[in-house]
């Protein structure tokens, strides 16, 4: 006899379409990006939000816990973008401990011409049951 609960078994298949839909919309990110941007997903993912700051920068902390990377890999992942101009490390003035990761206007481009293939394709791979939820929440803002 099954312990699983119909409510159990319902929040299974919403964690397995969850996953799969991750795996889809991460793999054609990646290819899309790629090929078209020469950019992986962590990349366009740092750009983005960087893009979205007010001032186009973040501390670098706070970058790593936004993107969900470690300190480490966001700092490999910076040194890879900063080496072809799209962002620059900046000493905080407050905190001299502190850097920044600002956005240049070679990563604004970049990151302009990126963003509508990263719509197109996670709207192309995303299961509508997914979207509706986001769009609600988008259209109706708390």
């Amino acid at each position: 006899m099954s312990s699983i609960q119909p409510a159990a078994d319902s929040v299974g298949r919403a964690w397995r379409t969850i996953t799969a839909s991750y795996a889809t919309a991460f793999g054609a990110l990646e290819h899309e990006l790629g090929a078209r941007h020469g950019l992986g997903v962590s990349e366009f993912e740092v750009l983005d939000r960087l893009a979205e700051s007010a001032d186009h920068k973040f501390r670098a902390q706070e970058l790593a816990e936004a993107v969900h990377l470690s300190q480490s890999a966001l700092s490999r992942l910076i040194d890879r973008l900063a080496r072809v101009g799209l962002v620059e490390r900046c000493l905080c003035d407050m905190d001299r401990r502190g850097i920044y990761v600002t956005l240049t206007e070679a990563g604004r481009q970049r990151h302009a011409e990126a963003a509508p293939t990263h719509h197109e394709v996670l709207a192309s791979v995303l299961p509508t049951e997914l979207l509706a939820p986001a769009c609600a929440v988008a259209d109706h803002p708390v």
